[in-house]
């Protein structure tokens, strides 16, 4: 349909997002662009949650989701940190404020995701959103 090209052809401008990407986000989260970021992250699995209980203050991590999604974000931000320069920029302010590099690269996909969803909602292109 016109408006699933439309979108494709909004997603595919970022670089480091592929064929792949785009079409896995567009056919397995209908809810792109209808949903705020901290629901979509949540429904890909990239939000940090608490493990905490009581005084103990564990962990944050991430679980639950849309497997197949966070595993071809997951590529797709190995590749973004390499030629997107809003996601190195990021990454590289991660690792220097102390972050591990797997944190680091959680913490981009969910900032790509982000981006994506609110491309995809405002329909804008990636200069005017990033």
């Amino acid at each position: 349909s016109p408006a699933w090209k439309a979108n494709y052809d909004l997603l595919r401008e970022v670089s480091g997002v592929g064929n792949v990407l785009a079409l896995s986000l567009l056919s397995m989260v209908p809810e792109l662009g209808k949903v705020n970021r901290k629901q979509v992250a949540a429904l890909v699995g990239v939000a940090p949650f608490n493990c905490d209980s009581g005084q103990y203050k564990g962990r944050r991590r991430i679980w639950g989701g849309r497997a197949e999604v966070r595993s071809v974000l997951y590529m797709a931000v190995l590749s973004s940190k390499r030629h997107n320069p809003v996601i190195e920029r990021f990454y590289n302010h991660l690792l220097a404020a102390g972050k591990t590099k797997k944190v680091a690269l959680v913490a981009c996909m969910r900032k790509l995701l982000t981006i994506l969803n609110a491309m995809v909602r405002d329909q804008k292109h990636f200069a005017e959103v990033a």
